[in-house]
């Protein structure tokens, strides 16, 4: 063999190959894996090449992030930042300080509030109108299924007490029904309309600052789940596209196209469209993101069983199916028929029988396709569907950073559920004994777009240096099967079968930590970081000292 441009040596190997158990030394060249093995991979050392010495810490797979909203989470880093605390009086500090540093804005926008922080979660208009009285402000919270306006906001958009709900959200009112400055789901359009749009340069930066981030996470590939999108959220298409065509986009990305919930399957032949426009380069659209539900805290995501009231009590209240589901078979067969991947957004347990059905309709109608459908969130699965995702070829994407206890759970989730939906929350360890395939993302900027505190999640099931308790012990993985979600199982999801593997051949799509999280405990895995990462045998990221 040719000399090696790259050898890893002096540490751990993870190949995430179930053939391949232990390994020592890694040789790449031309960007390609070149060799995996122990001390004879040394060999192929020759006078250029670079070696690099691991330190004691572990080699693995790139991590790929199955369910990531990459290009927003950069625009909204680059607004009014309002993640990484629950504090109120913090987050007034920080619209006020945005506001005075962007004095010609006509909108103060942005994101990242906690639900918990306010009571039941709804946050009060007065609070925005003492810190800006004068200009609209309107700011998305965490998961991006609500948001928190002022007064102002309010009256441009003509919400009163006397505007009814749309047939797909909730105006949070007082007691007198005037509204609160809360707005949940389908309610957010009738402020965002009025958005002054994020222009082309926007995008394009957020996207930059995006994939500087992933990368210095040790992402190395992501499916965006909300490209070409409409229902009042923003397209970030043309950022892609742009990147993906002057080559500036580093990582591989798979762009799930939107499906747009208030029309039927007419658009199908638009997606068809927009697969060859956005399939430029590192940049595939083959994938569609089909929203079934909402969100548990805002009593949105569809449910087997009726939401409780305050005091323990069932109400009507189910949720919200926001694609009919009499009718949402048959999208999924067609999609399935033209080569689409299916990529659903199921939360609660109903959407995620709803969502389990339309897929197998469509393998009843087409036979097994490779196609990779795949549900992401799964926050309630019935125990009646766990093993249908090995029976159907499913994949659970799994967000682990959600499995654990915090008042967001505990508060304003855990009280209003039903008993038995309570037990049956994030069932990794039950998926996984039933033979389901598993991948894993972040949902950032929902939450951290960190794989390792996801991890740390995931195996722990309680987050990393948290004082509560185990969220339903019973339900981890174990490490190696974290891991290998985050790498070969994201991998097979995005359909990159040549990454997520440590294999002669591969890509040398690979992350270097700075320690060996199997040598530890496993409270210990999320004190590890990434110090190097590598796309195609490049560096991307390099962890200062």
């Amino acid at each position: 063999m040719p000399a090696a441009d790259l050898l890893f040596v002096g540490g751990r190997i993870f190949t995430a190959d179930s053939a391949r158990g232990y390994a020592t030394t890694v040789a790449v060249r031309d960007g390609r894996i070149q060799a995996v093995g122990t001390d004879e991979v040394r060999d192929l050392a020759g006078p250029g090449t670079e070696i690099v010495d691991l330190n004691g810490g572990l080699l693995l797979p790139g991590f790929q992030d199955a369910h990531v909203h990459a290009v927003m989470g950069g625009v909204e880093l680059n607004q009014c930042d309002l993640s990484g605390t629950v504090v109120v009086d913090e987050y007034l500090r920080r619209v006020r300080a945005y506001a005075d540093e962007h004095p010609d804005l006509e909108w103060i926008s942005g994101g990242g509030w906690a639900m918990e922080s306010f009571p039941g979660g709804i946050p009060g208009r007065e609070l925005l109108d003492s810190v800006v009285p004068d200009r609209p402000v309107f700011l998305s919270n965490r998961d991006h299924h609500g948001a928190w306006v002022n007064s102002r906001a309010l009256e441009l958009a003509g919400i009163t007490a006397d505007t009814p709900d749309p047939a797909d959200g909730r105006i949070d009112r007082a007691p007198d029904g005037s509204p609160s400055g809360g707005l949940q789901e389908g309610a957010m359009q009738l402020v965002t309309e009025l958005l002054p749009e994020l222009t082309a340069a926007d995008r394009l930066a957020g996207l930059y600052r995006g994939q500087d981030l992933l990368f210095s996470l040790g992402v190395t590939s992501w499916q965006d789940a909300m490209v070409c999108a409409t229902n009042g959220y923003p397209d970030v298409s043309d950022a892609y596209l742009a990147a993906a065509h002057d080559g500036s986009l580093r990582a591989t990305v798979v762009g799930a196209l939107w499906w747009d919930r208030d029309r039927d399957g007419s658009q199908i032949p638009e997606l068809v469209a927009k697969r060859e426009k956005f399939t430029v380069g590192r940049l595939r659209c083959d994938s569609v993101k089909l929203m079934l539900d909402g969100v548990a805290e805002n009593f949105t995501a569809a449910m087997t069983a009726p939401y409780r009231d305050g005091c323990g009590c069932a109400t009507t209240n189910q949720g919200l199916s926001f694609i009919d589901p009499a009718r949402l078979p048959s999208y999924v067969t067609e999609l399935d028929a033209l080569g689409f991947q299916a990529h659903f957004h199921a939360l609660g347990d109903r959407a995620v029988r709803d969502a389990l059905d339309a897929v197998a309709a469509a393998r009843a109608a087409n036979g097994w396709k490779d196609t990779r459908p795949h549900l992401a969130h799964l926050q309630v699965v019935h125990p009646d569907d766990v093993p249908r995702f090995r029976e159907l070829g499913a994949s659970a994407n799994l967000q682990a950073y959600w499995a654990s206890h915090e008042p967001q759970m505990d508060e304003l989730t855990i009280p209003f559920l039903d008993p038995e939906a309570v037990i049956h929350q994030y069932p990794f360890g039950d998926l996984r004994r039933a033979g389901a395939h598993l991948a894993a993302g972040s949902d950032w900027p929902v939450t951290t777009p960190d794989p390792l505190e996801a991890i740390h999640v995931a195996v722990n099931r309680v987050h990393h240096g948290s004082d509560y308790p185990p969220f339903l012990p019973g339900q981890e993985l174990d490490l190696t099967a974290a891991l290998t979600a985050y790498t070969a199982g994201s991998a097979y999801v995005n359909h990159l079968d040549d990454s997520g593997v440590i294999r002669a051949g591969n890509r040398a799509d690979l992350v270097v930590l700075d320690r060996d999280p199997f040598a530890g405990a496993p409270q210990e895995i999320g004190d590890a970081s990434v110090a190097i990462t590598f796309v195609g045998g490049e560096r991307v990221y390099t962890a200062s000292a």
